[in-house]
């Protein structure tokens, strides 16, 4: 720690501290352009200038000079330094006067205005006129692809954008050309950018030079009603803000949240807002001479009551989506109970995932923020990119650490950073369990080794072996001892630990959501849309959603729900956080919340469920599962149940391991409705093929 005043007021601020962080920590109020607390440091702005008492006689950059830098008196004086003095304002106005030089001033029809850095710095720290007379300089705007538009007249060269895609993106695609006047900052030969994170240098950017081209011209910010919430487009539960303007979702931005995306999103996630308007079910609909046609909700509910009449329990079944909420699953959960069937499963894949085990065996469990505690990583059947591209930016940054060996089975991708790739599949899995794999002892010479086992191992017919070979190689190379559990199961599901957590899995005599389509008489889809349905032999095939994607085009009844915006739901993200989002705006026409049409529905089937309120729905929910009341808390699993997962039979057959995840775009409905996602995944196809040519 480091002692020094701050116009006057002594503070102690830690030693790696830049003087505009510790300015900062004082409560003083530092402009800055170029400097960003997640990005290296490039002090090109020099918006940040103060006084440094016995320093040179002239403004220093606060973000370039640390508090190690600065010196005390020859008697023992602290160091000081000063951000209110008739120098340092002169210093700041004179940079805004050079920065305001060629830019274009269009803030009227600028779609920063209201959320622009220079603007408001201009009014604070600037001044009322110009001396400068000159013609502007004009530069070309650039084409960097469907997300961001650019205007780079409005650009004042803070680089922002350049590292970030250079050192959280992890791809050099954003340059700075030129110099002087000439100074540009572009693609390499304006291409298409290709990260999956690129939206987030709209948020970086403090001018308008790159916004957010889905969202251009439709509204301005102070338009819109902001909601915080949780994304659901993968399993990390990223902190999101949602924006509404009447019943319609504008635009998606990311929240700071330092346990788990830090204050990044993906492009999925910013961008799948307008998949959220189309391909909506606003009407239940039931299937007459082979088509669906719109009926009325006692309609559709009489039909399905009519097929529940005609079975047994055993012969009834439920399947939950990825992006169910905990509360709808655990209605529909109770509603089966009720009707006598074990036959629930939240496993669309087949993933050899089972609570049974112990909580231990389907989470994250050192956690997402643990990756940068961690010095190895093994990463088995997962590709972190196209599952969770935020994950894999922090995976990124501890690799940028250095001394970070990482190991990959599965398929060869580009992850963005260096890894060894050590083989495809179970045969390369065997060697590391006998002990004759090089890799090992990189593993077992590390004091925290991590392995992230993804979906793509654990979906095979042998998943559960598997899982048995990973857990005896977490017990030998030191992975699961004294605090540490290195042990991280990464879902693509949202949905998939909350229902884990709830048993929502077959039961003594129930069967999987593969055995259900082909042997069950009804089964119930909730906003499950990723399944195999063309051979399904059900008499009734009952969808609960939002969207009509597969699931709905399949069903015999459908009942329109509500999507994540719309509903206020507990989701569970993979390292078994507890999260809770609000709802944003309302569900189109006849639709209603999941849990609201599940309870109606026991109503007519008259298996009555004991709550008539989302509240008394979550007291019933609380009383059975404690856990779920902790919100932004994490139960963590025992390590001695990964130990206990090693005496598992672990004979495997000769396979290899995939990523569950072929189009990082198209994953889900809502994405599937979105028409930048189709163009997005269009673009990313055609750079694949081009680059295999």
């Amino acid at each position: 720690m480091a002692k020094l005043k701050v116009d006057g007021k002594e503070i102690e601020v830690p030693d790696h501290f830049t003087l505009l962080q510790a300015c900062e920590e004082a409560g003083a109020e530092v402009p800055r352009f170029c400097f960003h607390e997640r990005l290296s440091v490039a002090g090109n702005c020099r918006m940040c200038l103060i006084e440094v008492k016995g320093g040179p006689p002239k403004p220093a950059a606060s973000c370039a000079m640390g508090v190690r830098d600065v010196r005390g008196g020859p008697n023992g004086e602290l160091p000081e330094v000063f951000t209110n003095t008739p120098m340092v304002k002169k210093a700041r106005e004179g940079v805004m006067e050079f920065l305001l030089i060629n830019h274009p001033l269009d803030c009227p029809i600028c779609d920063q205005g209201g959320e622009c850095d220079l603007q408001d710095q201009a009014m604070t720290f600037g001044v009322d006129a110009s001396r400068y007379s000159e013609n502007k300089r004009a530069v070309e705007d650039k084409y960097i692809g469907p997300l961001v538009k650019t205007v780079m007249n409005r650009c004042i060269h803070c680089t922002r954008c350049v590292r970030f895609t250079t050192e959280v993106a992890g791809i050099t695609e954003l340059g700075l050309i030129g110099r002087g006047e000439d100074a540009e900052i572009t693609t390499y030969l304006e291409q298409a950018m290709t990260s999956e994170l690129q939206g987030n240098i709209v948020d970086l950017c403090p001018v308008g030079a790159l916004t957010s081209k889905p969202f251009a011209f439709t509204a301005r910010p102070w338009e819109l009603n902001k909601t915080e919430s949780i994304d659901v487009m993968d399993a990390l539960g990223s902190a999101i803000r949602v924006d509404t303007r009447g019943r319609e979702v504008m635009r998606i931005l990311p929240r700071v949240n330092e346990d788990i995306n830090e204050e990044w999103i993906s492009d999925k996630t910013r961008h799948i807002w307008d998949g959220l308007r189309t391909q909506r079910l606003d009407k239940p609909y039931i299937r007459r001479d082979g088509r669906l046609v719109p009926a009325s909700w006692q309609e559709a509910f009489a039909a399905i009551k009519s097929a529940v009449a005609a079975t047994t329990g055993e012969k009834i079944g439920a399947i939950a989506g990825d992006m169910a909420t905990v509360e709808e699953m655990y209605a529909l959960s109770e509603l089966m109970k009720a009707l006598g069937s074990e036959n629930l499963d939240c496993r669309q894949d087949g993933a050899a995932l089972d609570p049974s085990l112990g909580r231990a065996s389907y989470i994250f469990n050192p956690t997402i923020a643990g990756i940068d505690e961690a010095d190895a990583l093994l990463i088995i059947g997962a590709n972190p990119r196209a599952e969770a591209a935020v994950l894999n930016a922090r995976i990124r940054k501890r690799w940028r650490r250095g001394e970070f060996p990482i190991g990959l089975i599965g398929e060869a991708n580009d992850l963005r950073y260096d890894y060894e790739y050590l083989g495809a599949g179970t045969d390369t899995l065997t060697e590391l369990v006998d002990g004759t794999h090089k890799f090992l002892a990189k593993l077992k010479k590390a004091k925290k080794p991590m392995i992230i086992i993804g979906q793509g191992a654990l979906t095979l017919a042998d998943g559960r072996a598997v899982l048995a070979n990973i857990a005896a190689i977490a017990d030998a190379v030191g992975a699961i001892k004294g605090d540490w559990n290195g042990v991280a199961v990464l879902h693509t599901a949202a949905s998939r630990v909350g229902g884990l957590d709830l048993g929502f899995v077959p039961g003594e005599n129930g069967v999987d959501a593969a055995t259900q389509l082909a042997t069950m008489d009804v089964v119930f889809l909730l906003g499950a849309d990723e399944l195999d349905l063309s051979r399904k032999s059900t008499n009734l095939l009952v969808y609960i959603g939002s969207h009509g994607d597969n699931g709905a085009a399949n069903a015999d009844v459908i009942l329109p729900a509500a999507a994540y915006t719309e509903k206020s739901g507990t989701w569970v993200n993979t390292e078994g956080r507890v999260q809770i989002g609000n709802r944003a705006n309302f569900a189109p026409g006849e639709a209603r919340e999941d849990w609201a049409v599940i309870r109606a529905l026991s109503d007519v089937l008259g298996k009555r469920l004991p709550f008539d309120s989302l509240q008394q729905l979550r007291a019933k929910l609380y009383a059975a599962f404690p856990h779920f009341a902790a919100e932004d808390e994490i139960l963590p699993g025992s390590i001695d149940q990964i130990a206990a997962i090693a005496k598992i039979p672990r004979k495997m057959g000769k396979s290899g391991f995939a990523s569950p995840v072929k189009d990082f775009y198209l994953t889900n409905p809502i994405a599937r409705a979105s028409a930048v996602m189709a163009e997005c995944s269009a673009l990313a196809r055609n750079n694949f093929k081009a680059a295999a040519e």
